[in-house]
Order: structure tokens, then C-alpha cells, then sequence
């Protein structure tokens, strides 16, 4: 019978563990008040009773340490549990701001596009004049060729009437050479009347 009871106890103590040694504590409990039962002498009772009492101490105290711990652990997972919800608040708030920095990202990366074509659109923009400025160049240059075609015209006036007076001047070149012809034609008949007037003389 000792031998199960003590294979009872070990099981026991390897199913506890490191923990408060309770149900050995009882078993010895129980041991002490069957020896205490079955005492013959008063001093062997006696001793007994002391050692149930002691044993009995030690659980009041095992059990007001247990309790202790199973306060302190339910403390300890309500700080636990308030923890995780401080972490779970934290992450939302990560989450969100996050959220809220990938919203800043992509304004900024519209904004800096929109600012790099503004500053392509200044660059082209400052390589052509103003719209003033170009104005003004195209009422000179409106001016100028008003300008060159009066000139055009007063050159094709000018060279209509050199035309027609070197016509003029043709048609009388023309006429003088014909009358010098016929003054010279003329001469050539005086002079061959005269010669004949003079053989007809002499004869």
C-alpha cells in the first residue's frame, strides 16, 4: 500500500512541478492525521498534532502566496490588456498617418511635376518677346514695307517714264537719221545735176 501511495505522491509532485508543492503538502496532511489517529502514546499524538499544524500553516501560507500571485497576475494582464489596446490605438494611428504621409507624397509629387513644366513653360516662354514688345515690331515693320511699296512705286512711275522717253527718244533718233539719209540723198541729186549742168556747158 506504501508503495502506491508514495508512486501517487511522485506522480503527483511531477505533475505540479515547481509550484507550491500543494498536494504534497496534503498528502503529508493526510498521513499525520491517520498516524494521529492511530497513536498509541500522548506524546507520540502530540507530535502528530504539532506536525499537522505546521503542515497546516504551510498551506495557509502556499495558499495566501497563490493568492498573492493570482492577484498579482490578474493585475498584470489587465496592464497587459490595456497595453495591447494602447498598441492597437498606437498601430490605427500609425496606420493613419501612414495613410495621411502617402497623401502628402503624391500632393507633393503633383506639385513638383506642375512646378518643373512651369519652369520649362517660363524657360520656352523667355526665349520668345513679350506680346508688347512683338507688337511694336510688327507696326515698324508694318511702317517699313508701307514705306518700300511707296518707293516700289515711285521707282516703276520713274522707270514708265524713262520707257516712254527713250521711246520718244528712239522714234526721233529715227526720224533724224531718216531725214539725214534723205538730206544726203538729196545732196548726191544736186551734185549730179550740177556735174551734168557743167558737161552740158563745156560741150
Amino acid at each position: 500500500g506504501s508503495f502506491s501511495s508514495d508512486e501517487v505522491i511522485r506522480k503527483r509532485l511531477l505533475i505540479d512541478g515547481d509550484g507550491a508543492g500543494d498536494d504534497r503538502r496534503i498528502n503529508l496532511l493526510v498521513k499525520s492525521f491517520i498516524k494521529w489517529c492511530n497513536s498509541g502514546s500522548q506524546e507520540e499524538g502530540y507530535f502528530q498534532y504539532q506536525r499537522m499544524l505546521s503542515t497546516l500553516s504551510q498551506c495557509e501560507f502556499s495558499m495566501g502566496k497563490t493568492l498573492l500571485v493570482y492577484d498579482m497576475n490578474l493585475r498584470e494582464m489587465e496592464n497587459y490588456e490595456k497595453i495591447y489596446k494602447d498598441i492597437e490605438n498606437s498601430i490605427a494611428a500609425a496606420h493613419e498617418k501612414i495613410s495621411e504621409c502617402k497623401k502628402q507624397i503624391l500632393q507633393a509629387k503633383r506639385i513638383r511635376k506642375n512646378r518643373q513644366e512651369y519652369d520649362a513653360l517660363a524657360k520656352v516662354i523667355q526665349h520668345h518677346p513679350d506680346r508688347h514688345e512683338t507688337l511694336k515690331q510688327l507696326e515698324a515693320l508694318g511702317k517699313e514695307l508701307q514705306h518700300l511699296s511707296h518707293i516700289k512705286e515711285n521707282v516703276e512711275d520713274k522707270l514708265e517714264l524713262r520707257r516712254k522717253q527713250f521711246h520718244v527718244l528712239l522714234s526721233t533718233i529715227h526720224e533724224l537719221q531718216q531725214t539725214l539719209e534723205n538730206d544726203e540723198k538729196l545732196s548726191e541729186a544736186e551734185e549730179s545735176q550740177e556735174t551734168q549742168m557743167e558737161t552740158e556747158t563745156k560741150q
